[in-house]
Parts: structure tokens; sequence; C-alpha cells
């Protein structure tokens, strides 16, 4: 996690917990017109209002500790169905699950990986990839998402 959104997530873990819900990741996304992203999750679902809620407290909160000088759009939504993982704990919760990763530096000339997550050990996350087993560093793995599963059994 980039050392802002490292600082982010200190800031507003306290407030979204506060609320009732799992601060599940923070995005802050740089550019012309930059976005700060919060994910927010809780065993019964996520509603518009609850987003809404959210994103008033935790703007209280930044409009105070000022973390990000310029200005930026607060988005602040569930994690979806191709929810992020962001924490050992969140490979951990979702082991067996299918999972695309964008690597900071490449493996096997490969920044780009879809396979089931298998198992973690420390900080290495081993996904089973066409029959074959990789192991990744947490530490270089820069974005990973769940794939929407469709299957209706």
């Amino acid at each position: 996690m980039a050392n802002i959104e490292q600082q982010l997530t200190d800031i507003i873990q306290e407030p979204v917990n506060a609320l009732g819900f799992e601060l599940v990741g923070v995005e802050y996304i740089r550019g012309r017109y930059p976005v700060l992203r919060v994910y927010i999750d809780n065993e019964n679902g996520i509603t518009v209002d609850d987003c809404a809620d959210v994103s008033r407290q935790i703007s209280a909160v930044l409009d105070v500790e000022d973390p990000i000088k310029d200005a930026y759009n607060l988005e602040v939504s569930s994690p979806g169905m191709d929810r992020p993982l962001f924490t050992l704990e969140h490979y951990q919760r979702f082991i067996g699950e299918e999972v695309t990763i964008s690597l900071r530096i490449p493996v096997a000339n490969r920044r780009k990986w879809k396979g089931r997550i298998k198992s973690i050990d420390n900080d290495m996350i081993t996904l089973t990839v066409e029959d074959n087993n990789e192991v990744f560093a947490f530490s270089n793995i820069q974005k990973a998402n769940i794939v929407p599963n469709f299957n209706l059994k």
C-alpha cells in the first residue's frame, strides 16, 4: 500500500468501524481529477444510504486532518463482486476463489496473472494457475481482485 493510502487508512479506520462497517481498503488515484476511493463492507451488505453516511463521516474527519492538500473526489462503495484484495487477511478469507493480480515486478515475464488462491504462507501467496502452483510475494502485488462467479447452481 502506498504511503498516502496507509495514512488515509489510519485516519478513517476508526470512524468507519464506529459506524459498524469494515474498512476493506482505500485507493488514492492521482491524476488530473484525483479520486479517493473507500471500500466498506459488513455482514448484511452495503446500501446507498450506508455509503452516504460513511462518506459524510469520513469527509468531516478528512477536512480536519487534511492529508490530501489538493482537491479530490471522495467515493465510498461496497467492494462489489470483483472485490479488491488489500491485505493478507483478505487473501486468507478468500482461499479457493479465483483472482486476477497485477504485479509491480514481473514473474516469468508476466505482470498479470489469473488463478485460484491456494494458500498463504507468511507473506507468500500461492495461486493455482492452469494446474501449476505459482508463488508471489504479497509486497509484489500491485492490485488484486476476485473474479466474479456467475455460475448459478
